[in-house]
């Protein structure tokens, strides 16, 4: 299991928020470029960048910076926000990212995201699905920065993509997000269960090192985790056995 940093972009700085609400922000004193160095000189291999300027607008806002950390370090980057037409996918490709996280656009619009996979190959793209548990336990993914459900189940949206080149999934529970009382297990494991030839990439609520191997368990791929890093609740050091760079 990979153990990716994540770094916030706002107005060209690195924040956090609390469960996606853009008025619970934390705002961290330090340029991304510097943190993503950190976390690239500690050996991690993969860097999760998430505009949130973006994410708002629709706009890549904070492309320099991503051009930024791109071309100084040997890092592959995977980088979303706002990505809603082929056109950026690809731009964001060209700027070094080595995959591109497709959001709302994937739970709205899955036919168009389908063609966007068979245009660049399931292998750059990372479909991320922001999901709220229901009254019945069912996961259904949320859209326009969490302030809107959508019309399908997590279920409906992986038998879609799982038929259409989807490879990489980013699967967030946002009642977790920003929160450090721990990921949802059951829910991971529930994923790698239905599809075990997907690759999931756990995210939210991450308080420890101690989540680290419960997630490996679940048989997730990957997990991003930003706050507890940023807070040093989990170090560097304990991720290491988790991601080199070589």
């Amino acid at each position: 299991m990979e153990v990716i940093p994540a770094i916030d972009l706002m107005n060209g700085g690195c924040v956090r928020l609390y469960k996606g609400d853009f008025d619970q922000v934390t705002e961290y004193d330090q340029d991304p470029l510097d943190i993503a160095t950190r976390y690239y000189d500690a050996g991690s291999a993969r860097l999760h960048l998430v505009d949130l300027d973006g994410a708002r607008s629709g706009e890549l806002v904070n492309l320099d910076v991503i051009r930024r950390i791109t071309s100084e370090l040997s890092l592959k980057v995977q980088v979303g926000g706002g990505i809603r037409d082929l056109a950026r996918v690809k731009l964001l490709l060209d700027a070094g990212a080595d995959r591109v996280v497709i959001g709302s656009t994937a739970v709205q619009h899955p036919e168009k995201v389908a063609e966007w996979i068979r245009e660049v190959g399931g292998e750059r793209i990372v479909l991320a699905f922001d999901v709220f548990i229901d009254a019945n336990g069912l996961p259904v993914p949320q859209t326009h920065g969490w302030t809107e459900a959508g019309d399908k189940s997590l279920w409906d949206l992986l038998d879609f993509f799982s038929a259409n080149g989807g490879i990489h999934y980013l699967c967030t529970d946002i009642d977790k997000d920003g929160t450090l009382e721990g990921p949802n297990f059951e829910l991971y494991a529930e994923c790698s269960n239905r599809y075990p030839n997907a690759k999931f990439i756990a995210s939210g609520g991450v308080a420890s090192a101690t989540d680290l191997p419960k997630l490996k368990d679940t048989g997730a791929a990957g997990v991003v985790t930003g706050k507890a890093l940023l807070d040093g609740r989990l170090t560097l050091e304990e991720i290491q056995s988790f991601s080199q760079n070589g």
